[in-house]
């Protein structure tokens, strides 16, 4: 069982930053790929982005829209997983939530075990 805390989402203008974090419960983070999903108000739940578990390079993979912008990021000491996010634009307004999967994730199969959520608005 893997619990997951979000922290980090707030209001910032357009062209700001922000830095997201998801810290894990237990002592096999490191065995878990980690991701980002974020869930606008009135659409579906989309992918941002993903890092693989240890051990295979930390491969990471984003979504187009935010490609170039955002980055993911791990610290298995800490059982924590980061999203930083630079030059935010009024569309990256969402609920964005923390994933974990004991394999792979990918954007239409996330694992499944999910965190509370954490706003993240962007005004314009």
């Amino acid at each position: 069982q893997v619990q997951l805390v979000e922290s980090g989402g707030g209001l910032v203008q357009a062209g700001g930053s922000l830095r997201l974090s998801c810290t894990a419960s237990g002592r096999t983070f490191s065995s878990y790929a980690m991701g980002w999903f974020r869930q606008a108000p009135g659409k579906e739940r989309e992918f941002v982005a993903t890092i693989s578990r240890y051990g295979l390079g930390l491969s990471t993979y984003y979504a187009d829209s935010v490609k170039g912008r955002f980055t993911i990021s791990r610290d298995n000491a800490k059982n924590t997983v980061f999203l930083q996010m630079n030059s935010l634009k009024p569309e990256d307004t969402a609920v964005y939530y923390c994933n974990a999967a004991a394999g792979t994730i990918v954007p239409d199969n996330p694992g499944h075990y999910w965190g509370q959520g954490t706003q993240v608005t962007v005004s314009s």
